[in-house]
């Protein structure tokens, strides 16, 4: 199975082929502008000193800053976190939003160290690349493992480095901090957002209007997306997790079932519902499939066996270029991740342009400006996939790159 840097370079070359970029564009989108690697030694509690691997992947600044998150765990995978920096680039495009991509991150296991330690790793990071940081540079985010309060930690020293006070140097900060409202559900709602201004072109026999919806993964986005798709009248009818899935026919009551996993750390057991693998989830019927997981779930083998009526991704290449092309040539439209996960980054920006005015906005004024983001791209990624007889991701794909062409 490729990984999801071959994918992206694969649909790279793709689409490249469909719109006949030139080839010197092509070839140089295929690189990053840095792959930076750095070492970071930290003083642990009992004296000792540890050197820990950082780095910092940045890809292609055309459009603006590059922006991206940081991840800390100890099997980071730097294909992935390359393809990651790529994808966040093109997402960043598909959305007119003026940034370019970007990835980092520390190899360790965060729950191994102490609150001092982490803190002290934290600050290591950013005395390390503090040369290629700033807000008009390069401006990071949380990912797996990172969180607000490593944010402000990551602020704090860049602003004692730097003495650049505006905050703008990094998202995903807490609201005392200068942080935006409405970060967290920010990729669930835009998922929302962007399944209801692409609703009526998704199927050849419609959608009902009360969708039967199923999601893989219940972590931030997962349960997120499911909450808010029930709250506006969707059948949310199965969801999983890494352990398995519950599936109940005629609905599960999303908010008690956040309640239930926060008690128990488990879906199974849900009143109402019976467990299920998350094989037989992918291949229940319904209206709406929402891979909200991992990479590579959906693929050649059990793409012929899905029997849901749309899919959209939530999670980052939940499905392989060879799975697309069965998709597609079955009729059932993908609502590709660089355009429904883009939320997210979306409101990321919100944030580092508020910072830069000075400005703090309402939680309704933030998801208002999201709304219309999001279905003017919506509407122009149909309109190019329509245009080129193409499905929506490479349509999605060819509007990033004319962007991007455009600036260059």
């Amino acid at each position: 199975m490729q990984n999801l840097f071959e994918n992206a370079m694969a649909q790279l070359d793709k689409v490249a082929k469909l719109k006949n970029f030139e080839k010197e564009f092509i070839e140089a989108l295929r690189h990053p502008d840095r792959d930076i690697r750095i070492s970071i030694p930290v003083t642990l509690d009992d004296g000792s000193l540890k050197i820990f691997e950082g780095y910092r992947i940045e890809w292609n600044n055309a459009l603006g800053p590059y922006k991206g998150g940081i991840r800390y765990h100890p099997l980071t995978d730097i294909n992935e976190i390359k393809a990651l920096a790529f994808l966040m680039m093109i997402k960043c495009a598909v959305t007119g939003i003026p940034m370019g991509g970007g990835k980092g991150g520390i190899t360790v296991k965060p729950k191994n160290l102490s609150k001092g330690e982490l803190e002290r790793l934290s600050r290591g990071w950013v005395q390390k690349l503090v040369d290629n940081l700033g807000p008009y540079k390069d401006v990071p985010a949380p990912d797996v493992n990172t969180t607000p309060e490593i944010m402000s930690w990551m602020v704090d020293e860049y602003e004692k480095l730097t003495g650049e006070k505006s905050g703008a140097c990094f998202t995903g900060k807490p609201l005392d901090r200068g942080g935006s409202e409405g970060r967290g559900p920010a990729t669930g709602l835009g998922g929302y957002y962007v399944f209801h201004a692409l609703r009526p072109h998704l199927a050849e026999d419609g959608l009902p209007q009360n969708c039967k919806v199923i999601v893989q993964g219940f972590g931030n986005v997962g349960s997120n997306v499911a909450e808010i798709f029930s709250a506006h009248g969707h059948i949310v009818m199965a969801v999983s997790d890494s352990k398995g899935g519950i599936y109940n026919e005629n609905g599960l009551d999303i908010k008690k079932l956040i309640e239930y996993k926060k008690a128990t750390g488990s879906l199974s057991g849900f009143e109402g519902a019976k467990d299920i693998t998350n094989v037989e989830l992918l291949e229940t019927p319904c209206d709406l499939l929402i891979p909200a997981a991992f990479e590579n779930v959906i693929t050649e083998q059990n793409a012929p066996k899905l029997r849901a009526k749309a899919i959209m991704e939530l999670a980052n290449g939940p499905i392989t270029p060879e799975a697309d092309e069965i998709l597609f040539k079955a009729g059932i439209p993908v609502i590709p991740d660089i355009l429904a996960n883009s939320g997210g980054v979306t409101v990321s920006y919100f944030e580092w342009d508020q910072n830069l005015k000075g400005e703090h906005w309402s939680e309704e004024e933030v998801n208002k400006k999201l709304k219309v983001i999001l279905d003017d791209s919506s509407k122009k990624v149909y309109e190019k996939a329509r245009e080129l007889n193409t499905n929506l991701r490479n349509g999605a794909f060819i509007l990033a790159l004319e962007r991007i062409k455009e600036k260059t």
